[in-house]
């Protein structure tokens, strides 16, 4: 069976990008980042979810890159990011920090989109002085910042002790996933995705999720079993709008109209009927949509104005 770390066509295959580095984040984690589209357009960054990589983010790529200047990059331990001992919410706002400060220019502005683990990167940022200076507008898809194992319904089972009691095992298991079988693509639709989600999407997700090193896998489902950012979300001051699919089993639905209500500028929630976790796959077009109308929206040179530096706008 196939180990191909992603799907090699169609539009859920990755471009090529226009350039590579390597951040180092404050503890020295090396993160892999690719930028994408002109020098010159209104930035784009994007944080993908737990056991994914910057192949999860393709359809929006290939979407925005015409215009945008896209920068995607790989969660430590994901993707071609090496694996660091360094496990928590921290260590992934110090990767999102040095990302930015290492991508873009003092007082410049983007739009910041993350799925599932990304959008908790986001929350887990919103004091850092590179989140407060670059970003105009977030996008918060299929994500959560407490009770994640207590209210996912991955298990067909009535909530309470024993549900949260198995949920947590499940999702904390060592166990390799091994090949992209039939069977684990039928799996991996249910626990991840909406029952209308069609092939090529499900091997797409499947592909990446198993390219995951179960140590890694394992070491970050600890950090989501124990998460709390509520603290975070109210930190986020900038406009932020929130997509989920109302099938998600991992965050469900009472996780973004929990956020709507405690951010302090919550420009919209979408509950897209049917869908699952996997929203950036499972409506590209939607997706895309809500990054490019953020952009532009708040980012002044999308809009042909003159940027106003962070420090005259204060």
């Amino acid at each position: 069976m196939s180990r191909l770390l992603h799907v090699a066509d169609g539009p859920y295959a990755p471009p090529v990008p226009a350039r590579e580095l390597t951040v180092t984040a404050a503890d020295g984690a090396r993160i892999h980042v690719e930028v994408h589209g002109p020098e010159n357009a209104p930035a784009v960054v994007l944080a993908h979810g737990w056991c994914c990589s910057i192949a999860f983010w393709a359809a929006q790529i290939r979407a925005l890159v015409a215009d945008h200047r896209v920068i995607a990059y790989d969660q430590r331990g994901h993707g071609r990011s090496p694996a660091n001992p360094a496990y928590g919410t921290e260590p992934l706002a110090d990767d999102l920090e040095a990302v930015l400060e290492a991508t873009l220019a003092p007082g410049e502005r983007a739009v910041i989109a993350g799925h599932s683990m990304g959008g908790m990167t986001l929350m887990a940022a919103a004091t850092r002085p590179a989140v407060r200076e670059h970003a105009a507008a977030v996008l918060l898809c299929s994500t959560g910042s407490a009770r994640l194992v207590a209210s996912a319904t991955v298990l067909p089972m009535r909530a309470g002790r024993a549900r949260t009691w198995l949920t947590r095992r499940v999702l904390g298991s060592r166990a390799p996933l091994g090949p992209v079988t039939p069977l684990a693509r039928r799996i991996l639709k249910y626990g991840t995705m909406g029952p209308a989600s069609v092939p090529h999407m499900v091997d797409a997700c499947a592909r990446i999720v198993h390219a995951c090193p179960s140590r890694v896998r394992y070491g970050w489902s600890q950090v989501l079993d124990l998460l709390d950012l509520e603290h975070g979300v109210r930190e986020l001051r900038m406009p932020v709008e929130i997509v989920v699919g109302t099938a998600d089993r991992l965050t469900p639905p009472v996780h973004a109209r929990e956020l709507a209500a405690a951010l302090p500028d919550c420009v919209g929630l979408t509950e897209l009927p049917g869908l699952g976790h996997m929203t950036p796959v499972e409506a590209p077009e939607l997706v895309s949509g809500k990054i490019r109308a953020l952009a532009a929206t708040y980012i002044p040179s999308a809009r042909g104005e003159r940027a106003v530096p962070v420090e005259e706008s204060a």
